[in-house]
């Protein structure tokens, strides 16, 4: 951002009154220190279940020596349940797998450091990577098919070291859906790194198949691949973890992939790809699986650097629906609120809900990428053709937001849908906004903005085959108070001005564009 338009936002920041009269928290209000002993009831627009903080048998073992890890828990397990401690100190690990009943509990300043030999992540086991499931190296901390488990405490988990065996021998030759045929069995789908041969890297912590998993306190650093990845799991909460995986690509901070009931709170992230993500499996193998993410609340965290505070996708094929985000703040993300699919990929979004979040960020409010780029999808991201719907085409619609502070942005709306299956139904009230741009939209109908003051430091709303949008109780403050428009595309129609000022766009003779 330019530092003349820095400047201007600056300036009308401090000279008018805003527009949300809620109150939105700030960046001292949400994260682990603000974390409380207990969990609050959870109110969201759909049902939830209710969650508490889970109990363990009284049994305990702490450890003494790092190769007792896995022994620990085995025995742990075996007795009925109960905890096992990781003291004070470093301590270094291969894969450990957590097993029903068991609490793995990392005291204050506990170290543990996971190895980056191949070697101590095989055998492979079952995982997904990137939507689709494959035999791999899995996870740092991986558990499958186990009920009540949890990982607690105020310790760090440290990843594998930067050149080692694990990182080097990463799969590198193309996007995993090119790679791995849908059709091909999943116990053929192996990559164990044999003669020196591709993996799939490990997740740092990952529950596959799980019920009530419960994760608390602890700090992530230098993650492998994504951070937290519960996958085909129901009953999950996640609270005051802290996550820092900045300059690490793909080290998204928390992934819930085709898992439902889910409560993340009071978590601060830190990342080198999205922070908060929702996933549901990927292309044709998604599809196959056909588990939707459902039912999550994420509240009273902190997103930090990261590619999107609360991402949605790309992987969606089984649908991402009853999401609902409320009091979170974004500071020095690149983008806020970002919703990623692709033609190939299937699914998409709906049923998503947006409270009480406060951003200053370094890219769009608000970002639909429904198309991806050639690099990944081939002329698949060429916007036209409009190509015919087909199982493969996702969906975004039914998306609401409302109590919305953006101190600053570069956009407030940057809309690229498809044009076979434009974003539809999006709802923004009571907005404070400061922004560069205010929305550049392709391919998308069904748009309300209301109850709203605007500060950008540019005048134009850009429209390429939008339809059905409203502006209402919205004030356009600009440079030359006034706003113009752009509207191209064969489809761009029923375009709203009521109640705002200025009254219409400067281009205009009445307040509604009407082909």
């Amino acid at each position: 951002m330019k530092p003349l338009l820095i400047a201007f936002i600056l300036c009308i920041t401090h000279s008018l009154n805003a527009q949300v009269k809620t109150h939105v928290p700030t960046i001292d209000e949400v994260g682990p220190g603000r974390m409380p002993a207990t969990i609050a009831p959870v109110k969201a627009p759909f049902p939830m279940p209710a969650f508490k903080i889970p109990a363990f048998p009284k049994y305990t073992i702490t450890i003494k020596d790092s190769k007792e890890i896995q022994q620990a828990i085995n025995t742990v397990h075996a007795h009925g349940g109960g905890t096992v401690i990781i003291p004070a100190g470093n301590w270094h690990a291969p894969r450990i797998s957590l097993l029903s009943n068991v609490n793995l509990h990392l005291d204050e300043h506990a170290v543990l450091n996971f190895s980056g030999e191949i070697a101590d992540y095989q055998p492979v086991v079952f995982t997904r990577t990137e939507g689709v499931e494959v035999m791999s190296l899995g996870a740092c901390i991986y558990a499958n098919g186990q009920e009540h488990i949890a990982l607690t405490g105020k310790g760090k988990i440290v990843g594998p070291p930067k050149d080692c065996a694990v990182r080097k021998q990463m799969m590198r030759q193309d996007v995993v859906e090119n790679v791995i045929s849908a059709n091909r069995p999943v116990a053929e789908r192996v990559y164990d790194g044999h003669d020196g041969g591709p993996v799939y890297l490990p997740f740092f912590v990952s529950t596959i198949n799980c019920k009530n998993v419960f994760i608390e306190g602890i700090q992530l650093e230098n993650t492998p691949f994504w951070n937290i990845v519960p996958i085909y799991c129901d009953h999950v909460i996640i609270r005051g973890v802290t996550v820092n995986s900045v300059g690490i690509p793909s080290g998204d901070g928390i992934d819930i992939e085709s898992s439902r009931n889910v409560l993340i709170e009071y978590c601060t992230l830190s990342c080198g790809d999205d922070c908060f993500t929702m996933k549901a499996g990927r292309g044709e193998d998604g599809l196959r699986i056909g588990k939707p993410t459902e039912n999550v609340v994420v509240r009273f965290c902190l997103a930090r650097q990261g590619h999107g505070g609360i991402t949605v996708g790309s992987e969606t094929a089984a649908m991402i629906r009853n999401l609902y985000v409320h009091d979170a703040v974004f500071d020095d993300t690149g983008v806020g609120l970002r919703f990623k699919t692709r033609r190939p990929r299937g699914g998409g979004g709906e049923h998503l809900y947006y409270e009480r979040i406060r951003m200053r960020i370094q890219q769009d409010a608000f970002r639909w990428d429904m198309l991806g780029t050639r690099m990944y999808v081939g002329a698949l991201a060429d916007r036209l053709p409009a190509l015919a719907v087909n199982k493969l085409t996702p969906v975004y619609r039914n998306i609401h937001a409302k109590d919305i502070v953006i101190d600053s942005a570069r956009a407030l709306l940057r809309i690229d849908g498809i044009p076979e299956s434009p974003m539809t139904d999006f709802s923004l009230e009571n907005a404070t906004v400061h922004c560069a741009k205010v929305i550049q939209s392709a391919d998308a109908m069904n748009l309300r903005i209301a109850h709203a003051k605007i500060y950008s430091a540019d005048t134009l709303l850009s429209f390429i085959d939008t339809r059905n949008v409203t502006f209402q109780d919205v004030q356009f403050i600009t440079p030359a108070n006034k706003i113009v428009t752009s509207i191209t595309g064969e489809l761009s129609d029923n375009i709203e001005f009521k109640h705002t000022i200025p009254v219409r766009p400067a281009d205009w003779r009445s307040n509604t564009f009407k082909k």
